[in-house]
């Protein structure tokens, strides 16, 4: 691993778990071993810093998300679907600070008044919504998954996914145990009458 990307990582975890404000340069080179100097020949400010860190956070969890689904084959849209939730909550155990760091505040204040952490955020989330629209589409057209606005109704199950993830993240309710109730909502949702249970 190279000395920005062990940065990268290491301010991953202090961002996530300590927050913009109470993470400071220094304390990311100690951890890293690294000279102050070096930090900031990487990195001019905090806040580039940052972004270099949302931008990781997408590049990570994109490759994850994409390498998964490439070249595999599913029965229907709707075990597409079954099989994005199922792993959106291990990338959330593998990924668990990227996933902490997108749950705080201060990433969506940043986004108000900086361009660049809005693309990022929105690069993101679009990826992580695309893994339920692809679904869907594939899903009307094999008539797993009713007729239906493919982006707003992939926006409506990623949240739900992504709220039950919030709650693992605050430390609430452990995420794996509502796979099967998460299913069964979406199938609610998404199922064609004739073939709801």
């Amino acid at each position: 691993m190279s000395k920005k990307q062990r940065l990268l990582e290491a301010a991953t975890y202090l961002f996530a778990t300590k927050g913009f404000k109470d993470t400071s340069m220094a304390e990311l080179a100690k951890m890293t071993g690294t000279a102050g100097g070096t930090v900031f020949y990487h990195f001019k400010t905090k806040e580039d810093l940052y972004l270099a860190v949302l931008e990781d956070v997408k590049i990570r969890l994109v490759e994850a998300f994409e390498s998964y689904f490439e070249g595999k084959t599913f029965t229907s849209g709707f075990e597409r679907v079954e099989r994005a939730i199922e792993l959106y909550l291990y990338q959330v155990g593998v990924h668990e600070y990227r996933f902490r760091l997108l749950h705080r505040q201060y990433p969506y204040a940043l986004a108000q008044e900086n361009d660049d952490c809005r693309k990022l955020l929105e690069d993101i989330y679009s990826c992580l919504t695309d893994l339920f629209d692809r679904a869907i589409t594939i899903g009307k057209h094999d008539g797993s998954i009713v007729e239906t606005a493919n982006r707003k109704t992939a926006l409506i199950i990623f949240s739900m996914v992504d709220g039950v993830v919030r709650l693992n993240t605050y430390n609430l309710y452990h995420a794996a145990t509502l796979i099967e109730e998460l299913t069964n909502a979406c199938r609610k949702v998404l199922a064609p009458p004739h073939s709801e249970e």
